[in-house]
């Protein structure tokens, strides 16, 4: 648990850019941790745990946020939206007048001044409104309950609390604020609401779009969209983004028809944010691929979408730890890569158990098709 700041704090941090640079010169690791708090708190006194805390807290913001200046408190960084996914979902809210009503530290403000009309925030934690006020000084923040609506005619934004004290709510009614309860005070309301990806949301019944979101290769988040903001059509779209910002788009309002065959040359493994979208079958059919098992969400063709990692099929066999290491010896395998989905096998596990001594890099796909487990050697993923 991080250090609990005060608005005392925020004020004094808000001034003191030479005391934090001079903080930042150390190294503040395991180290040296003993011996810098002590210098620290000889030069600083009682403000040396805001000052080591705040810097502390920038360094691990690189690289997520743009906020090498930004005030944060520990909560508040764990659950900020990475800058990359921000500017995302403001570019969908471009020209409106946005109310983020969780605005917490300003990770979504920040994105949002430039793009839409005017931008205000609330929150109902004072450091955090003070936080955000400093970060951004291009929004308007004030301190207010998410579940008093206090703006009319504007976009509501809301990412629920995930965290406290460190630790993760999973049950939609036990977010800050309840995540139930946020919809219902906004029902008729245009408003977007930021989740977990792991979310129930047939059990919502939520009738707008979610949209779940990867960044560099990891499922971040989902967003809710009410039906105003939601794409025409458009139920559940997985977006996928780089860390520079560029990305892709996939709906449920494509095409879904794709063949049933035998695997083809390649193996692909989409995205997470497609799979947890629900989005295999569209994705296969955008790119002229088809499932190896209508249940799995692994894909196979005859060739491999741009900048996707793929693997190309060496062989296929019924799966069985024996099976599998004769023929990695066979190839001359050393070093194997082991993905797995619908079979209860960890590669942690199985990997030791295979006595790889070759020369050989390769990858091995475990999964079934129908009711028989079967297993993939290929040549080592690359993107093509």
């Amino acid at each position: 648990m991080g250090y609990d700041f005060t608005p005392e704090d925020v004020r004094y941090l808000s001034a003191a850019a030479a005391d934090l640079a001079e903080v930042d010169q150390l190294e503040l690791s395991a180290r040296t941790h003993l011996a810098d708090i002590g210098r620290v708190r000889a030069r600083f006194g009682d403000r040396s745990g805001a000052l080591v805390e705040t810097v502390l807290l920038r360094r691990r913001a690189e690289g997520k946020l743009d906020a090498h200046a930004w005030l944060l408190t520990d909560d508040a960084l764990q659950q900020a939206t990475p800058t990359v996914v921000a500017r995302h979902r403001a570019a969908r809210l471009s020209g409106r007048d946005v109310h983020d009503v969780t605005c917490s530290v300003g990770a979504e403000l920040s994105a949002l001044v430039g793009a839409a009309r005017r931008v205000l925030g609330s929150d109902i934690d004072p450091v955090r409104t003070a936080m955000a006020s400093r970060n951004v000084p291009g929004a308007t923040v004030i301190r207010a309950d998410a579940l008093a609506p206090c703006s009319r005619d504007t976009v509501v934004l809301a990412d629920p609390a995930r965290r406290s004290g460190g630790k993760r709510r999973h049950d939609p009614a036990a977010l800050i604020p309840p995540l139930p309860d946020l919809l219902d005070v906004y029902v008729g309301r245009d408003i977007a609401v930021k989740c977990a990806p792991g979310l129930d949301y047939d059990k919502l019944g939520w009738d707008g779009e979610v949209e779940i979101v990867s960044l560099s290769g990891g499922v971040r988040e989902a967003c809710l969209w009410s039906p105003g903001l939601a794409g025409e059509r458009v139920g559940r779209r997985a977006t996928v983004l780089a860390a520079d910002g560029t990305g892709w788009e996939i709906t449920d309002a494509e095409s879904d028809d794709i063949p049933e065959q035998d695997p083809g040359e390649w193996i692909v493994d989409p995205d997470g944010a497609v799979v947890r979208a629900g989005l295999v079958r569209h994705y296969a059919a955008r790119h002229g691929l088809w499932q190896l098992d209508p249940r799995i969400a692994y894909l196979t063709g005859n060739s491999v979408p741009e900048g996707v990692r793929g693997f190309r099929i060496l062989l296929q066999l019924k799966y069985s730890e024996k099976a599998l290491k004769q023929e990695l010896a066979r190839l001359d395998c050393g070093v194997a890569e082991i993905l797995v989905r619908g079979l209860d096998v960890d590669p942690a596990v199985l990997r030791p158990k295979l006595k790889l001594k070759g020369d050989r890099s390769l990858s091995v796909v475990l999964t079934r098709i129908g009711r028989t487990p079967v297993a993939f050697v290929c040549e080592a993923g690359a993107r093509v």
